[in-house]
């Protein structure tokens, strides 16, 4: 007499199958990003309609199509391929320093008490000074040109980046160390294994809120005497009566600061794919 035990027909199908998300899931994850344009879309084409109908005559505040137009015929000209580059090379400069700086600073306060004593206080003072109030003392210090510009990004982006890095390595949770000391774990294989999965997810936050940070200095970095990037683009508008060049250059650097962000997220999506957050599921229950 034998017997037979008949599996599920779940357990039968290879691990692939199973795991494959449904078409509907697939729609939905290519659909998210899109969703994301409705609101200023909608709001555009609003506007377009409300100018057209006559309600307003677009002077201060230009139709979508007139601002479509002024970007078209900055780019014919040459223009705006140089603006934007010019523009691109000053934060990537500015974000790189104050991401190094801020990274080291920051891990160092986090992880050794004495240090964040010592360096804290003073860079939390400093955190509390207005952008614009560095722009006479970098000018002074180091001329109207290119340096002073960058360093102006790089300040603005150390804060953020110091902070988020002081804030992860304090915030770990103490249990996880003490089973790391527990497995005998030595210094460098602490860090590696327990500290830096932990600071991760922070650290990548901290990384958006500085690179966000970034493109706003670089507008008053380019006030600084500049001749070229999208902050000129903003001044020659205003001095010149342009408002549909400003919101150009204003629109431009939305593009822009959303694409870099998108660009930081999608690199460190395969370093946080161990996270079982409520985020990563969609944000729903």
């Amino acid at each position: 007499m034998t017997m037979s035990v008949e599996l599920p027909a779940t357990l039968d199908q290879p691990e692939a199958a199973r795991a494959a998300p449904p078409s509907s899931a697939r729609l939905r994850r290519y659909a998210r990003p899109a969703l994301g344009l409705l609101l200023p879309v909608g709001l555009a084409l609003l506007w377009e309609v409300w100018v057209w109908l006559g309600y307003s005559n677009g002077r201060l505040v230009p139709p979508p199509t007139r601002i479509f137009a002024t970007v078209m015929e900055l780019a014919k000209s040459g223009e705006l391929s140089r603006h934007i580059i010019t523009t691109v090379a000053r934060v990537a400069a500015g974000f790189g320093l104050g991401v190094v700086a801020g990274t080291i600073l920051g891990a160092v306060s986090g992880y050794w008490g004495l240090a964040r004593q010592l360096l804290d206080p003073t860079v939390q003072a400093l955190r509390a000074i207005p952008s614009i109030a560095w722009v006479p003392l970098f000018i002074l210090w180091l001329g109207i040109f290119e340096t002073s510009k960058i360093a102006l990004i790089a300040v603005g982006v150390f804060f953020p980046v110091y902070l988020g890095v002081m804030g992860a390595i304090l915030a770990v949770d103490r249990k996880i160390v003490e089973v790391g000391r527990v497995f005998r774990l030595s210094g460098p294989a602490m860090i590696r294994r327990i500290l830096l999965p932990a600071v991760l997810p922070a650290y990548v936050v901290a990384l958006r809120v500085g690179l966000g940070l970034g493109w706003m200095f670089v507008v008053a970095a380019e006030f600084m005497g500049a001749s070229e990037g999208l902050g000129y683009l903003l001044i020659d508008g205003q001095q010149l009566g342009k408002p549909a060049q400003i919101v150009a250059a204003i629109v431009i650097f939305a593009i822009l600061g959303k694409t870099t962000d998108w660009l930081i997220e999608i690199a460190a999506a395969p370093l946080l794919r161990w996270q079982d957050a409520f985020g990563r599921q969609g944000g729903g229950a």
